[in-house]
């Protein structure tokens, strides 16, 4: 699956020229927490988001330096941060590095950028201009509706049985004397164990075998195992 598929088409943008106060209201409107910023000539040019306003001197959060610092700064550097600290206009403090994606972008790569550069959003570009935007939102819906999109030709009851046995015999903690059954990927487990862990990660396998709706756990306690919890059982009680 492409960029292009997940992306949210119509894309709600600012002007670099757009006063702060009207970005953020528009953020808080629309229930999102960044915006792509756009020139007139329909080019990307930024992306304003909630941490770009958390240095505002409104708020009394701006940047406090010691004087030594200062020095090694420079006065470059400390007129940016003047700027973005009491500036009126989204080109004043938006982040002007977009890292951006192409229309074919898979989304392994998409999740790729956003955990590389620790963002929650990548515009979609056609040439300069973009055309849509992939938020982890947009990821979490793409593969909420992949796990239900995606049928396995193969996944029939008789499948299913053969794979969950089979993955559980391949373990060191198999039930003893597994049976399972299987009824419109209905899953039934039965058999003996000797820990909860050894339940769970049965169930676990059953789960995750596609085709699968619903596991329910027939699994007992082997004989010895049974007396020992009886036994700690009756020396509570004692």
């Amino acid at each position: 699956m492409r960029a292009h598929y997940v992306m949210t088409k119509d894309v709600v943008a600012v002007t670099p020229h757009t006063t702060i106060e009207k970005a953020a209201k528009i953020m808080l409107r629309m229930h999102i927490s960044g915006l792509p910023v756009i020139d007139d000539a329909g080019n990307l040019v930024g992306v304003v988001s909630e941490s770009d306003f958390l240095r505002l001197s409104e708020s009394g959060t701006g940047r406090k330096h010691a004087a030594w610092l200062k020095f090694f700064m420079g006065p470059a550097r400390a007129a940016s941060e003047f700027v973005h600290e009491r500036g009126r206009k989204v080109e004043d403090v938006m982040t002007q590095k977009v890292i951006s994606a192409q229309q074919e972008t898979s989304l392994a790569d998409l999740v790729d950028l956003m955990e590389k550069h620790d963002i929650k959003r990548v515009p979609v570009m056609q040439g300069k201009s973009p055309v849509g935007i992939v938020t982890r939102t947009n990821l979490l819906q793409a593969m909420a509706s992949l796990a239900h999109e995606i049928r396995d030709p193969t996944a029939d009851d008789e499948h299913i049985r053969e794979r969950i046995t089979r993955a559980v015999n391949a373990t060191d903690w198999r039930p003893i004397g597994l049976e399972v059954s299987v009824r419109g990927g209905v899953v039934h487990l039965h058999g003996l164990i000797t820990t909860d862990e050894a339940r769970r990660a049965a169930i676990v396998v059953a789960e995750n075998t596609s085709g699968v709706k619903e596991v329910y756990d027939h699994l007992c306690y082997t004989y010895s195992e049974f007396l020992a919890e009886s036994g700690k059982d009756t020396k509570a009680a004692g």
